[in-house]
């Protein structure tokens, strides 16, 4: 056992406190990963809030460096890696490179246990929840599978690599990999949060004539036009689909981050005729929308996990893209020391930041 630290959430509903926990050795395909950089994403939070089964350890945009290997592990030690999400490898869809639809995904990724049902884990002597996403990287060590280790083609900063496996890799492979729109094109993205502005940048690389970002956070609008947006509106202060349409005269594609039920229903109106909607938000289960006008314009509404991305083939693109100056991630990441979890966890709660990314005491602040 590996002594390390981790943000543990104790009791139902409270926060992650940092604490003294145990790792094991690697076993079969696995690998043991320094941590050296995790991002909070949106779905931590909300996991976290209504989770049961504790204690347990989140964290699924884990950056590091393998350490130590099991016996049958594709990464080897000393590689930097990007933990993503973990898939089975067996079933139809992961056979044919569509592993975010893995049969076993809610049992591998949502569960917080492994496959055998063991932890990587312990706490005082017991086993706590350590396999969030196949990771739970929200600890100074992780356990992770040769399937959601992706070793990196060539050195990233650490901070900047976390969120490509989670809320970049969402954002730019729902456009890319999903909707893949023609330049002439425009594509509207509701919420600017990190997926959003993910999004964002893909509609820039794909090269979209127009692409609108709907916030209500000034700064976010902002920093929505920075990254490539040529319009953003606050939905606040206008009518956001009639400024969409006035702007567009129909889009075809839109993005919608929130799952709120007004929302969704915004982005099916300001659709063109056979247009899509990627639905890549996890907040309200179910949400009516308007079946008689989805019909009559031929609309596409589809659910999006994880960009539809093969991530062994995506997230190296995305470190392409990254290093040719396409993905600017600087500016929307913001560095917390991992040992300022409470400071970051609030700001992630809170929406005071994009993508706030904990540091290790391994790397430099």
């Amino acid at each position: 056992m590996l002594n390390a630290r981790a943000a543990v959430v104790l009791d139902a509903g409270a926060d992650p406190q940092l604490t003294d926990v145990q790792v094991r050795e690697p076993v079969g395909d696995e690998v043991l990963v320094r941590i050296d950089a995790v991002g909070i994403c949106h779905t931590d939070v909300s996991v976290a809030a209504r989770f049961r089964r504790l204690p347990m350890v989140f964290g699924h945009e884990g950056a590091g460096t393998v350490v130590e290997t099991g016996p049958d592990a594709v990464a080897r030690i000393g590689d930097q890696v990007v933990l993503t999400f973990a898939s089975c490898g067996t079933c139809f869809n992961c056979r044919a490179d569509a592993p975010a639809y893995c049969e076993r995904s809610t049992d591998l990724n949502m569960r917080g246990s492994r496959p055998d049902a063991s932890s990587a884990l312990h706490r005082d002597g017991a086993p706590i929840g350590g396999g969030f996403f196949g990771q739970s990287s929200f600890c100074t060590y992780a356990i992770a599978g040769s399937r959601n280790a992706v070793v990196l083609p060539e050195p990233m900063d650490p901070a900047l690599a976390a969120p490509l496996g989670c809320s970049v890799q969402t954002g730019v492979g729902a456009v890319l990999n999903v909707l893949a729109p023609q330049p002439a094109e425009a594509l509207v993205v509701f919420g600017a949060g990190a997926v959003g502005l993910s999004a964002v940048m893909g509609a820039r690389i794909a090269g979209c004539r127009t692409v609108i970002a709907v916030d209500p956070i000034a700064q976010r609008r902002t920093l929505a036009t920075e990254l490539g947006a040529t319009a953003a509106i606050d939905p606040v202060a206008s009518d956001a689909a009639a400024a969409v349409l006035e702007l567009t005269g129909g889009a075809a594609a839109a993005v919608d981050t929130t799952a709120r039920p007004d929302v969704l229903a915004a982005a099916v109106g300001v659709l063109r005729e056979r247009g899509t909607l990627a639905l890549l938000g996890l907040g309200a289960l179910t949400a009516e929308l308007p079946v008689a006008g989805i019909m009559g314009k031929g609309l596409t509404v589809r659910g999006v996990v994880e960009g539809d991305s093969e991530p062994h083939t995506f997230i190296p693109r995305l470190v392409d893209l990254h290093r040719r100056g396409e993905l600017p991630l600087d500016k929307f990441v913001s560095r917390f020391l991992f040992d300022d979890f409470d400071r970051a966890w609030a700001a992630a709660k809170a929406a005071d930041v994009v993508k706030p990314v904990l540091i290790t005491g391994t790397v430099g602040s």
